[in-house]
């Protein structure tokens, strides 16, 4: 149960921001700015691998490299969603001024986090030629895959560390820290790419050693904040532990999310297998577009972190009309942006891809891709924004069954159909609208229909 709302506990620090009061529209934009520039950093970690083994040690080990993306993504994905889960209970009890329950529900995650970043670590590292083989990875590129896979994994542990604390600082309102610790971070990372392949000329598997130092370098300097004595959110060693009521509570926001992730992850390491069954070509073609995609698509991601964080604290202070009215913001925001950005990604498209990779054949492949799915990101952005808003509501099943039936289980069977009829790659990429124009319609419904606003009472009734 909820306790009587205490203002003066979100003011106890700069760190924090409470997202009740004030303008929606600048609180929304002011978190999503420094979101948007931390994400970008992040995405540097791998687009800089990607560069530079793609420059230095040739197409084979750019296919390991590039490849590496939805492999990763399946493995951490279930931990990630339950991190969100954990971000949206500390938002909640944060927007209704509950001080004790936000510091219990931070402890709690901080043991989440430990206990899933060496289980991963271990999973990873032992059952890498495993899954890579299942993934019909190309056998010339098999080696450097595995030894990349393998040296990542290592560092499962500062990863899924680094996104705990993420979640806890943005559920707090603060995106600041985050992008300061990822700048640093990132920077680390590329200094030490050029360094360990440009100037050593070590192999693939320094790109993955140079991520896992620079991710270790963020969890410091994470920790060194959350540290500190006298806020709200400090962390005290001896109160690390799992609290049975808020680990619960963490599960049954997060779960969905988790299990939504990893369903997508999923189905695209089944899209992964079937362009990895063309050969090296369309593997590295494949992967470069997915690194494009995933810059050209932060800035929907933030303001969809935006509006789960805004909506969170305002149902938590049972602020509805102003829930709603952020929700509005933030799908409009996120559908507008994304088609300005498919638009200029359909126009350079060969520029972007000739960036990382001059190799004809895999400039054609990556092109087609991307003029096949890209003005129709506005569909992708608008299922993002509805599932976002629905996790910050608490309403997590909802997204996590849309994705399971429509971006797993239709895409896959659409996929098997077509390659069974025909053996052509072009198929394969038009999969990503199509199923991406059938959920923003079962999003666009529920969202009418659904009293999404009211989903952390329904929960706590149940």
């Amino acid at each position: 149960m909820l306790h009587t709302k205490q203002p003066s506990i979100r003011h106890a620090s700069s760190a924090t921001k409470d997202m009740t009061v004030g303008s929606p529209y600048a609180l929304m934009v002011g978190f999503a700015l420094p979101t948007f520039l931390s994400q970008v950093f992040q995405q540097l970690y791998n687009t800089a691998d990607a560069f530079i083994v793609g420059r230095y040690l040739g197409t084979n080990a750019l296919a390991a490299v590039t490849s590496s993306g939805t492999l990763i993504f399946l493995l951490v994905s279930l931990f990630m969603g339950i991190a969100m889960g954990g971000g949206i209970v500390i938002s909640r009890y944060f927007g209704a001024g509950d001080a004790p329950r936000v510091s219990a529900a931070i402890h709690t995650m901080m043991a989440f986090g430990l206990a899933s970043g060496v289980i991963l670590m271990v999973v990873g590292v032992a059952f890498t030629p495993t899954l890579l083989q299942w993934m019909q990875t190309d056998p010339e590129v098999m080696p450097e895959a595995v030894e990349y896979f393998r040296y990542y994994f290592l560092g499962a542990l500062a990863m899924v560390m680094y996104n705990v604390c993420r979640s806890i600082m943005n559920a707090l309102g603060d995106s600041r820290r985050p992008l300061y610790y990822l700048i640093f971070s990132s920077v680390v990372n590329i200094v030490l790419d050029i360094l360990f392949i440009g100037i050593f000329q070590w192999g693939v598997w320094s790109a993955a050693a140079a991520t896992v130092i620079s991710q270790a370098a963020s969890v410091v300097l994470c920790m060194a904040h959350l540290l500190r004595k006298g806020n709200i959110y400090t962390i005290e060693l001896r109160k690390i532990r799992f609290q049975r009521d808020l680990l619960i509570e963490i599960l049954r926001y997060g779960l969905p999310s988790g299990v939504q992730n990893s369903v997508i992850a999923f189905a695209n390491v089944i899209v992964q297998s079937q362009i990895n069954s063309f050969g090296k070509l369309a593997m590295a073609s494949y992967g470069v577009h997915a690194k494009i995609e995933g810059f050209a698509f932060l800035p929907i991601t933030s303001f969809n972190m935006a509006s789960t964080t805004f909506v969170s604290q305002n149902l938590g202070a049972k602020e509805y009309g102003r829930a709603k009215k952020g929700a509005r913001f933030a799908i409009l925001s996120a559908v507008l942006l994304a088609e300005a950005i498919g638009a200029c990604y359909y126009v350079f498209a060969p520029q972007c891809i000739g960036f990382f990779d001059s190799n004809p054949g895999v400039i054609a492949l990556g092109v087609r891709q991307a003029r096949t799915v890209a003005l129709f990101y506005f569909l992708l952005a608008y299922s993002h924004s509805i599932a976002a808003i629905c996790r910050g509501a608490g309403k997590a099943f909802a997204p996590m069954f849309i994705m399971l039936s429509i971006w797993c289980v239709l895409r896959i069977s659409y996929i098997a159909a077509v390659m069974c009829l025909s053996g052509e790659i072009g198929y394969i990429y038009w999969a990503y609208p199509l199923t991406w124009g059938i959920s923003s319609v079962l999003y666009f419904i529920y969202y009418l229909r659904s009293d999404w606003v009211h989903g952390f009472e329904k929960a706590a009734k149940a």
